[in-house]
């Protein structure tokens, strides 16, 4: 009878354990924080690279770059330095080009880059540079918006905008030769360029931010790519000299290789930290958040001079609530989820939350030839796991009654190469389609009505993505070949999930989506 009771209850124990252990894991596929004072990086498992921060009040903010994808310019906000959410995109569109509208070019690659995020006298500042357009500013009393974007009259290399005590602005910015400019209220040259200092590790020094902590300017920067070198440079005048000191060369493999090119943070209790970033597979390049050891008045990075993995939260005075980011959209809104961005600028008359109450629906707004030229196309970062094994998972369900001849919707994985799984109409016949890169791998007869759900499967870790199509949403059935997915610098984002309705021959057909789900 004893061993019985004994049995039971080491049996309840292991239950216990078992389901503890289940919770940790799932808490860890989704999120950084486990849920015990500790952090796993990437601290965002997602793309969000080339992170600026600040903190205002008790509230950190962070922008991120998103190239050609718009709403744009993503500003994060978290309480914690580990639990982020969306707070506002500063640029719903771009029309300074008409290439983000994709007529005949594209920005591809190009695009807003490496922002600066500054707060001085009650308002945000975000400085950022295209390739082709130049440099612009964005400002706003509240970080949720609304932005005011602004073109200058010149721009600056990876800026690091910078507010000075005695009132001068300055930016420092270049690639390989470091220069500092002053700025003008309006954010225009008042002094030529003046060279400060030339990287001498190897090419590429950029991405600088600027601080005056203790009496002297900081240039926190990188010798930047995939194995990246965080430097910081140091002098007590703005224009130099600067001494170099390498803080952090990880080359250790794993999910801290090359951690580089971000900002420093101080917290409400004191505590140093660094947010940078790591190149992390297709998925993008994923934020890192590394402590900071000030040692002979140098910001020392990671942990014995590597980058931590697991580790203590910061200490910002109190706790907060573990944040997930959205992913799944019913369509429910009057207003897209914050998780969407388009490729390039959308024609807001060709979709619509409205029209049909409960679905988007997405018109065709153009004949183009291939999924890269199609305008409205919508786009989603997907969420790397961290047990490495889980992969992301997107599902669309779709109704494809109202298609035209030569129309082609469904869903995509979207870098260089892309995939996509689709419905294709044909005088009058739908068929379902498994497209790589371009070229049509697959075909069957859609024999079934019109509702489809269509499904792309995406794992960081193997880089593959597959796809799948089904009539019921119970029983999938797999179509075409695999993507061997890249990130390609041509695009400089991560692969992305999309959703798409584009046009061969003739405009004016329309898919409705009922939801977009991802597990």
């Amino acid at each position: 009878m004893k061993m019985t009771i004994l049995t039971i209850k080491f049996v309840i124990i292991l239950e216990t354990l078992l389901f503890l252990t289940i919770s940790i894991l799932s808490a860890q596929n989704i999120h950084s924080d486990n849920g015990d004072g500790t952090y796993t990086n990437p601290v965002i498992p997602a793309d969000f690279p080339d992170p600026d921060v600040i903190c205002v009040g008790d509230t950190y903010y962070m922008v991120t770059t998103t190239m050609w994808v718009f709403p744009g310019v993503t500003v994060l906000k978290s309480y914690d330095l580990v639990n982020w959410e969306y707070c506002s995109n500063a640029v719903s569109r771009f029309d300074f080009s008409d290439c983000y509208n994709l007529n005949d070019c594209n920005r591809y690659g190009h695009g807003q880059w490496a922002t600066s995020i500054k707060y001085n006298n009650g308002k945000f500042y975000l400085l950022f540079i295209t390739l082709d357009e130049g440099g612009f500013i964005c400002s706003a009393d509240k970080a949720e918006g609304p932005w005011k974007v602004t073109k200058l009259p010149k721009g600056f290399y990876d800026p690091g905008l910078f507010f000075d005590t005695d009132g001068r602005i300055y930016v420092a910015h270049g690639y390989g030769d470091i220069k500092i400019t002053e700025l003008d209220k309006n954010f225009a040259p008042v002094s030529n360029d003046s060279l400060v200092f030339k990287g001498d590790i190897r090419g590429g020094l950029e991405g600088m931010h600027v601080y005056k902590i203790n009496g002297y300017y900081y240039l926190y920067g990188t010798y930047g790519g995939v194995a990246g070198i965080q430097v910081a440079l140091r002098s007590k005048n703005i224009y130099g000299p600067y001494k170099q000191k390498v803080v952090i060369e990880d080359k250790t493999p794993g999910v801290t290789f090359g951690v580089h090119q971000g900002a420093l943070i101080e917290t409400q209790t004191g505590e140093w930290w660094t947010m940078l970033f790591v190149d992390s597979g297709p998925f993008g390049r994923m934020p890192s958040l590394q402590p900071v050891t000030w040692e002979v008045g140098w910001p020392m990075v990671g942990v014995e001079g590597r980058g931590v993995v697991t580790y203590r939260k910061p200490n910002v005075g109190k706790e907060y609530p573990v944040k997930e980011f959205p992913r799944s959209d019913e369509f429910d809104s009057s207003s897209l989820g914050m998780q969407w961005g388009w490729n390039h600028n959308p024609d807001s008359t060709k979709w619509s939350l409205t029209e049909r109450k409960g679905f988007l629906r997405l018109y065709t707004a153009s004949v183009v030839d291939r999924l890269p030229k199609a305008v409205n196309t919508l786009t989603q970062r997907p969420f790397s796991h961290y047990d490495k094994i889980t992969p992301s998972l997107g599902t669309a369900k779709i109704d494809v009654a109202n298609m035209k001849d030569g129309d082609i919707a469904g869903v995509g994985i979207f870098q260089d190469p892309y995939a996509y799984i689709a419905v294709k109409q044909t005088e009058g016949k739908k068929e379902l389609v498994m497209v790589n890169n371009g070229q049509t791998i697959s075909s069957v007869s859609m024999s079934e009505g019109n509702e489809v759900y269509l499904r792309a499967i995406a794992s960081n870790s193997s880089k593959i993505a597959s796809f799948e199509y089904s009539f019921d949403n119970e029983n999938y059935t797999a179509l075409g070949n695999e993507l061997r997915m890249q990130f390609n610098l041509k695009m400089f984002t991560g692969n992305k999930f999309c959703l798409f309705n584009y046009a061969t021959s003739q405009i004016g057909g329309y898919i409705d989506i009922d939801w977009f789900r991802v597990k």
